[in-house]
């Protein structure tokens, strides 16, 4: 079966690509707006993993709706909750099985049983969140053994997820100053290959 992972080339997205790889075709897809090439990033990483690379681009409404949101709330929760599930709904268009690095105890993106009942209802896929059961430190354990990461500020590891273009549209829309009230800042992630 062919499933498409959403893909940001960071440690989540990365490790249940790994933890699917024995059960599906898996295909990782990045979700952007074309606002940015920052995406490349993410191709790369699925090459350095041994996985297809796909880029869906969602529509600037969606990257418009969501900037506005985080604008308005002055954090980026619900914007970023509306990007993934958006970002699902397209993958959902194109592949048997839909997939997303979520973990147990994230905050955002999460997707709750009713959301991934009706995308597979609507759509006549499967939905999967193969860390759904795992922790935070789980997971990094499991990612200090089977992949190679750098990591740093958000602002200097570009992944090629949407949160970067997210980011761009926000300053171009506001100003610099406007991110930064926005966005908290936190180390990002990004895999460049198995170890």
């Amino acid at each position: 079966m062919e499933c498409g992972l959403l893909f940001s080339a960071g440690k989540d997205s990365s490790l249940s690509a790994l933890l699917l790889e024995e059960f599906y075709d898996v295909t990782l897809v990045t979700a952007n707006f074309g606002i940015t090439d920052d995406w490349t990033h993410a191709r790369d990483a699925a090459r350095a993993l041994g996985f297809p690379f796909e880029r869906i681009e969602l529509s600037e409404e969606v990257a418009m709706k969501a900037t506005d949101r985080m604008r308005e709330d002055g954090f980026p929760r619900a914007g970023i909750q509306a990007v993934h599930e958006a970002a699902l709904e397209a993958v959902a268009d194109e592949y048997d099985v839909v997939a997303d690095g979520t973990r147990r105890d994230d905050r955002v993106p999460t997707i709750s049983r009713a959301v991934a009942q009706s995308l597979e209802d609507r759509h006549g896929v499967d939905y999967v969140a193969p860390l759904s059961g795992f922790g935070r430190g789980a997971v990094d354990r499991l990612v200090e053994t089977h992949l190679t990461v750098e990591s740093g500020p958000s602002e200097s590891i570009k992944k090629g997820d949407y949160e970067t273009e997210l980011r761009a549209l926000i300053e171009t829309r506001w100003g610099a100053d406007a991110v930064a009230e926005v966005f908290p800042e936190h180390e990002q992630t990004r895999v460049v290959g198995r170890s």
